[in-house]
C-alpha cells in the first residue's frame, strides 16, 4: 500500500509539471485534443496503457521491484 501511495503521488507530480512549466502550451494542446475523434483518443489511451504494462513487466523481470 505504501508503494501505491508513493506511485499515485509521483503520477500527480508528473501530471502537474507541464501545466506549471508551460501553461499556454498545455492550453493549446488540450484544445487540439478536443478536436480528435473519440476512436483516436481511445487508441492512444490503449497504446499508452500497453506501454505502461510492458514497462512494469520489464521492471519486475529486471528486479526493480522487490
Amino acid at each position: 500500500m505504501k508503494l501505491f501511495i508513493i506511485l499515485v503521488g509521483l503520477v500527480l507530480v508528473l501530471e502537474g509539471l507541464p501545466y506549471v512549466a508551460f501553461p499556454e502550451a498545455m492550453r493549446r494542446w488540450l484544445l487540439q485534443l478536443t478536436q480528435l475523434p473519440p476512436a483516436q483518443l481511445r487508441s492512444v489511451g490503449l497504446i499508452s496503457m500497453a506501454l505502461g504494462f510492458a514497462i512494469l513487466i520489464l521492471a519486475r523481470q529486471f528486479g526493480f521491484f522487490g
